[in-house]
Formats: C-alpha cells, sequence, structure tokens
C-alpha cells in the first residue's frame, strides 16, 4: 500500500522536486526504509547508521509526531498521511 509523504523543502531536490511523493510501507520504518531506496539522496539524512530517527527529523502521522506514538513501528494506512518535518532552533541574535 502507498502511503503519501510529504517532503519538506530541503529533501526536495533529492525527489526531482517533489513535494509529495507516494511511498510503500506498512509501518513508518519501512516506509523511510522505501523512500530512502527509491531516492538514495536522502540516504543518512532521516535515519542515523544505527537504524533510528535523526534528532533532528520530525515524523508526523496526520498530525501525531510518532515519537510520542511507537517510533518506528508506528502502523501506517493510505489512508495517513506521512510528514517529514526537519527541526528548526535558533533564537534571538
Amino acid at each position: 500500500m502507498a502511503v503519501p509523504v510529504r517532503l519538506p523543502t530541503v529533501l526536495r531536490p533529492a525527489a526531482g522536486g517533489q513535494s509529495v511523493v507516494a511511498i510503500e510501507g506498512e509501518t513508518i520504518g519501512e516506509v523511510l526504509g522505501s523512500l530512502q531506496a527509491e531516492y538514495p539522496a536522502m540516504s543518512g539524512q532521516l535515519l542515523t547508521n544505527e537504524g533510528v530517527l535523526h534528532r533532528f527529523v520530525n515524523v508526523y502521522v496526520n498530525d501525531d509526531d510518532v515519537r510520542y506514538l511507537d517510533k518506528l513501528d508506528t502502523p501506517v494506512s493510505d489512508a495517513d498521511t506521512v510528514s517529514i518535518i526537519p527541526a528548526v532552533a535558533g533564537g534571538a541574535a
């Protein structure tokens, strides 16, 4: 089953400029693995070498942060939307 994945601007060049891609997978881990397999330029930008989500990458299923669900084991369906959002840091200058 293909799940729509919304990509942040920084990852779009690796996906041919697309803002949304349809990716196969039944869990967030499978979706991210398939995303990196289909778009190899994203490898290393989402998951660490140990296979965990980088701390500066936030992944949501609909409106829920997967870190507060089942992390990479969070189930998804074609009725869900996965959004990848880079963490933003900063403050007053």
